[in-house]
């Protein structure tokens, strides 16, 4: 069953709200977006990447059964002596993973174990097999091991029944093993969001085609779709409208039928040219957060049809900026995921920095040799080239600061955003 459309007044601010912290901003969507896609099963092998639509309780108990953890020999510890050598004689068999000793280990005797089989009945304790002197029907080894040593109990690691994975995870490789250890064959997970990018205006042009004075590569559209993609949603390209309100509108219709959301980049001031403001204005429904961050500031949030339009800045840096800091955690949420909360790291500062209070600020920064924070040349939000020098970013809080080298900073790696 499809979930129903976002309502209209989602990204509303509250009166009275000018400026607004990133803190705030980042609430404000938390607590007003909610999962618009439908839940589908899915086999364990092909749901990487892909939202937990349910809590998963294990089907089986890891391990099943006890198992031994080496090879070597096991036996009952109430068979063991006194005496600082043990000496037990060996039973016909042995025990292997997947071919397990079919009678029981009578007390004072010892059975040949190998890694991963089942612990046979009379069996409670393991030696490690380099710390055992075979003869042709016994061992010996020196006393001193303990009970239970070198085995793995039923479960010790799993229960059948218990909640092995909840709701709102973003499925991992690491978590299809989990789930096929424990005997889960298929999951509910949420189906990908279908995030549109559209580009706007006279003055882009796509990458290699001739260009004209005045007009620009289309820099945005290609770096927001891989992000998408790297997000684990169905990015969509929408292409690219030049200046022509009509046009616009047809493209946000198809889209609308198309998409759960769509993300632009530029055009959503109050100029002649920008179009999309003057149809969300006219037609949808808009929102303009000026958000307390830099880079960026004005964030447009508004919906056309019923689905939600991000408008971000037009600058690249700034583009890319806003999408990690407000469009990721946000399309998460409209995907059934938990609200993804970038980790950082303190680090020492390999710069010097005046900052002027009010204002979040985001630099692009790696970490050199030392493992201090290095910023890039410029903060200037045109310089694309800082984005692939960087391996992450630089956050610094709201208040006035003056930074000296060594100071302390939260440097957030781009792995920490999905990257």
């Amino acid at each position: 069953m499809q979930p129903p459309r976002l309502k209209n007044d989602c990204f509303a601010l509250p009166p009275g709200i000018d400026w607004t912290p990133v803190d705030t901003a980042l609430g404000l969507l938390r607590e007003r977006l909610s999962v618009v896609t439908a839940s589908e099963r899915l086999e364990v092998g092909q749901a990487a990447g892909r939202v937990l639509g349910e809590d998963v309780a294990a089907r089986r108990s890891n391990p099943p059964t006890a198992n031994s953890a080496v090879d070597g020999f096991g036996f009952a510890h109430a068979s063991l002596g006194r005496g600082a050598v043990q000496e037990l004689p060996l039973v016909d068999g042995r025990a292997a993973a997947g071919q397990a000793f079919g009678g029981v280990v009578p007390e004072g005797f010892a059975i040949r174990i190998l890694t991963g089989a089942q612990i046979p009945d009379g069996v409670d304790t393991v030696i490690l097999e380099e710390d055992v002197t075979e003869g042709e029907a016994s061992i010996a080894f020196h006393s001193g091991l303990k009970r239970g040593a070198n085995t793995r109990r039923a479960g010790e690691d799993v229960a059948a029944g218990d909640i092995v994975l909840r709701a709102g995870r973003v499925l991992q490789p690491h978590d299809l093993a989990l789930l096929a250890a424990v005997g889960v064959a298929e999951v509910a997970v949420q189906s990908r969001l279908r995030v549109g990018v559209l580009s706007t205006g006279d003055e882009i042009r796509p990458a290699g085609a001739d260009i004209g004075p005045g007009q620009i590569y289309d820099a945005n559209r290609p770096m927001l779709l891989a992000l998408l993609a790297r997000w684990g949603m169905a990015a969509v390209d929408l292409g690219h409208v030049r200046d022509d309100r009509d046009l616009l509108r047809a493209r946000l219709d198809r889209a609308a039928d198309e998409v759960d959301a769509i993300l632009t980049s530029g055009g959503v001031s109050a100029g002649d040219e920008d179009h999309l403001s003057a149809l969300l204005n006219a037609e949808g429904r808009v929102h303009s957060w000026r958000i307390a961050v830099k880079p960026g500031r004005p964030l447009a949030l508004g919906q056309w049809q019923g689905v939600p339009v991000f408008g971000l800045p037009g600058n690249p840096v700034a583009a890319f900026v806003c999408a990690l800091i407000f469009a990721r955690p946000a399309l998460a949420i409209m995907n059934g995921a938990d609200w993804p909360e970038p980790v950082g790291m303190m680090v020492p500062a390999g710069f010097a920095k005046s900052k002027k209070p009010g204002r979040r600020e985001y630099l692009r920064a790696r970490l050199d040799g030392d493992g201090r924070a290095e910023v890039f040349r410029s903060e200037g939000s045109g310089r694309i080239s800082g984005l692939s020098w960087a391996e992450g970013l630089v956050e610094l809080d709201d208040a006035a600061a003056e930074i000296a080298p060594g100071d302390p900073v939260r440097f957030l790696p781009y792995g920490s955003f999905g990257l």
